[in-house]
């Protein structure tokens, strides 16, 4: 019998699974849309936004689980379950889990077949899970900082400035503003360590790639760092679960899966992490040199680093594969770059098609192009800054080029700054296949560019891979076979040359319009 590894992904709007097959090169998918498949739950895409603060957002783990049983069903009836030799999964990142108890998951192993949901009600201290799009936290953001010492010490230690999404600020909120929540409970997961449990059927570990987006490890040391626990909230360290390596196998699948779904008895369960850290491996990009960009409604750059290089306006997890990984999150992405698009009158043609036997002049010219305030580098803006020339001054085609060179070369600035200088880029994402955002990409980080293959969730596939490697598969041989890399565009010499100069350029002006740091 060949056997088969399962990556499952929990994301904001969906649970996703990979299985692969090594041996074969086959990969089996399916997955389960919150929205569409459990529209009880009344959730947008996973999340449901508060009518009293729109700045509060949360989804519900009892939603997870019971898209979690229609998953595992909709995967046994085209594939054999029992082929499965190892489990692992991801989830989104930052999404925190209340439990009452720490042996929940033994009794929620128990439950009948499709029951999971309803057997973690009463487990629940609290129903409502804060999730990453959550950004009410702006106090508590700014009492953890003074309470740790300042924004340094939280950065160089965790590896992130205090965020509003994180882990910490959340668990600050839900002590201060719901302490009977917190006296109650016993155990605050991660989704990715919530949803580990369930598959061992006992209280999982945190791992490293997932644990670093909580704003409450020491990356250098790997473990849970006294003066963050402290300022976030008493007793902290007895909430939390243990700490373990992504490699790590952390158990054994629990009954309920084998009784109710066909796992064969004593299939490996390797540790959860991260949505992001997940898809580091499963996009082929886990060794250094090597860059993702996803181009979606918003940006992210991010790549693997062997050193543990801390820079604002940047975070830093753990790299499943061993080291460290780097991400910077940009919210001008695609929603600004459709935004921009209809103010100067293009179509998406005319947009994309802008750098079509285009090159970049070396001038003082640009567009910082930011529709909306920006994250990387923090800053607020309500449009994008014509600098060097006006906006009447600007024909339609150049002001589109100027935007997307704007985009890029302020990701390279922020890239640069936490050290990372790529040999390679994938691009990924909504706008992946554009030749305009492509060639520019190549141009001004002076790499090549190349697309993927997968039609595949990547996290899901990354945590399938990681899987196989937990049992002893080769992890390079798993990406040439379920990563393959298609060149897209080479950086034309001469313009990389210009661009290399308009970066300076561009952070001066970067600087002037919006006394930035930078």
């Amino acid at each position: 019998m060949k056997d088969a590894f399962l990556g499952i992904d929990f994301s904001t709007q969906s649970v996703s699974a990979a299985i692969i097959e090594p041996e074969s090169a086959n990969a089996h998918c399916a997955s389960v849309n919150f929205e569409r498949d459990l529209p009880q739950y009344g959730t947008a895409a996973g999340a449901v936004t508060s009518a009293a603060n729109k700045l509060e957002v949360w989804s519900y783990p009892a939603m997870w689980l019971e898209a979690l049983d229609m998953l595992i069903a909709r995967l046994g009836s085209d594939f054999d379950l029992s082929k499965v030799r190892a489990v692992s999964g991801a989830g989104q990142q930052h999404a925190s889990v209340w439990l009452n108890s720490v042996n929940a998951f033994k009794e929620i192993s128990a439950a009948p077949r499709g029951a999971l949901a309803q057997a973690s009600l009463s487990f629940l201290s609290r129903e409502r899970a804060p999730i990453w799009m959550d950004a009410s936290t702006a106090a508590e953001c700014a009492q953890i900082t003074a309470a740790a010492g300042g924004e340094a010490y939280v950065l160089d230690t965790t590896g992130s400035i205090a965020a509003e999404r994180f882990t910490a600020a959340q668990i600050r909120k839900i002590f201060m503003r719901e302490p009977h929540v917190y006296e109650n409970t016993r155990r605050i997961h991660l989704n990715s360590s919530f949803m580990c449990s369930v598959f061992c059927g006992e209280d999982a570990p945190v791992d490293l790639g997932d644990g670093a987006g909580m704003n409450l490890l020491d990356l250098r040391s790997k473990i849970w760092d006294a003066r963050m626990l402290e300022a976030t909230a008493p007793n902290l360290a007895y909430k939390l679960p243990r700490i373990a390596a992504s490699s790590a196998a952390v158990g054994e699948i629990s009954n309920y899966f084998q009784t109710h779904c066909g796992f064969a008895r004593g299939t490996k369960v390797c540790a959860f992490t991260g949505d992001n850290p997940s898809s580091l491996v499963g996009l082929g990009a886990s060794r250094a040199g090597c860059a993702a960009i996803s181009l979606g409604t918003s940006d992210t750059f991010f790549c693997a680093n062997d050193n543990f290089a801390p820079a604002a306006g940047a975070h830093v997890f753990g790299n499943p594969t061993g080291g460290f990984m780097n991400l910077i999150c940009f919210r001008n992405g695609s929603l600004a770059r459709e935004a921009f698009k209809n103010s100067i009158g293009l179509d998406w043609a005319a947009f994309d098609g802008c750098f079509a036997n285009y090159t970049p002049l070396c001038d003082d010219k640009y567009i910082l192009p930011f529709c909306f305030d920006e994250i990387s580098p923090k800053l607020s803006s309500c449009a994008p800054v014509f600098a060097g020339l006006t906006r009447t001054q600007t024909q339609p085609i150049e002001a589109a080029r100027l935007f997307i060179e704007g985009q890029m070369l302020n990701m390279r600035l922020c890239a640069a700054g936490m050290g990372a200088h790529p040999l390679k880029i994938i691009l990924t994402g909504g706008a992946s296949k554009s030749e305009a955002l492509a060639q520019c990409a190549a141009d001004v980080f002076n790499a090549p560019v190349y697309t993927i293959g997968l039609t595949h969730n990547s996290a899901a596939l990354g945590a399938a891979m990681r899987a196989a490697a937990s049992q002893g598969a080769d992890l390079k041989a798993l990406e040439e076979t379920f990563c393959a890399h298609k060149h897209f565009k080479s950086p034309r010499q001469n313009c990389a040359e210009i661009y290399a100069h308009k970066l300076c350029g561009f952070k001066a002006a970067l600087k002037s319009a919006f006394r930035t740091g930078a």
